[in-house]
């Protein structure tokens, strides 16, 4: 892919793009997701894209899509790749009905469709913990969804959640770094511990508001320092602060008020590693709309999600 998107042959042609494809999965030649076995397949001249493990004891054929989020899916791979643009791109987000006018695709299935190239973006595995030495993470949690007229409510507790009606989503950021998101189940030092001491370098010094849940987490941590919201103290200084963690709920929370209005509770996982996605892969990192969208979808590999599945998990298809 290059910056001169909507020209790019792989956008035009399902041949091309599945040839795109093959080189971005395939940087060293096929891969068997049978066996495992690289670059020890051959072509099947008689069914394009179609290649043949050649290990005696494997010799099963397979598709680039075989073992990824695409696998049986019938639309073409450059409406696929498009869409991962588009997606990716959009700081936002953009809704399933401005997709699926723009790539030509029914809405039904392009709502499908959002939801897998969500799961791409999402981490299942984070290979080291944020922050470390001389590092400041900062902790924040906020509150998304419910009814207008519960806006200003006071955050009553109703089944263990936030504000009535609402879903809890908690972040941790390293300055100048990355973001992780998680949707919990409550806001309390027994369910934001465990992702904290497990997300969070010890060596880190932990940046909070002044919320009752965090004082004794951050014994555990190189230092931990806060700022207290309720009497309006947003900075004190120029190092005490939450200001990074709070930018970052503010495209979240633009992002799913004006964009896609409702976000159903079984859903809102993939919600969120769409934003964190690319918070992690913005443009001050150096990372083009082209790389992002090809970071994305590298994530593919090894992830299945059935429209069943994702269909019965939703509240509603209200989710645009």
């Amino acid at each position: 892919m290059s910056n001169n998107e909507l020209s790019n042959p792989v956008f035009q042609s399902a041949a091309k793009a599945r040839v795109w494809l093959e080189r971005a999965l395939w940087p060293e030649g096929p891969i068997c997701p049978q066996c495992g076995t690289v670059d020890a397949a051959g072509e099947i001249t008689t069914r394009e894209g179609w290649y043949q493990c050649n290990e005696p004891k494997c010799r099963s054929q397979f598709t680039v899509t075989v073992g990824t989020l695409f696998e049986r899916s019938h639309i073409p791979l450059n409406k696929w790749l498009m869409a991962a643009f588009f997606l990716c791109c959009s700081k936002k987000g953009i809704s399933t009905h401005q997709m699926h006018r723009m790539i030509g695709v029914s809405y039904k299935s392009t709502w499908f469709m959002m939801h897998r190239l969500r799961e791409a973006m999402r981490v299942t595995k984070f290979p080291s913990p944020l922050g470390g030495k001389n590092k400041v993470v900062e902790a924040d949690e906020t509150y998304i969804g419910g009814k207008e007229s519960n806006k200003h409510a006071s955050k009553r507790r109703h089944k263990g959640r936030g504000a009535v009606g609402k879903e809890a989503a908690f972040a941790l950021v390293e300055r100048d770094g990355k973001v992780r998101s998680f949707h919990v189940p409550a806001v309390n030092a027994k369910t934001l511990r465990p992702i904290l001491v497990s997300q969070v370098s010890r060596k880190s010094y932990l940046m909070t508001d002044e919320s009752r849940v965090y004082p004794k987490i951050g014994d555990e941590f190189a230092g931990h320092g806060t700022v207290n919201h309720s009497i309006e103290e947003y900075v004190r200084g120029t190092f005490w602060h939450t200001n990074t963690v709070e930018n970052y709920f503010s495209i979240l929370k633009r992002g799913i008020t004006g964009t896609y209005h409702h976000v159903s509770q079984q859903h809102l996982k993939r919600y969120l590693a769409e934003f964190d996605f690319r918070y992690n892969e913005r443009a001050a990192l150096d990372v083009s709309d082209a790389e992002r969208a090809t970071k994305a979808l590298k994530g593919i590999v090894g992830k299945r999600l059935t429209y069943r599945r994702t269909y019965k998990a939703s509240n509603s298809r209200a989710e645009s």
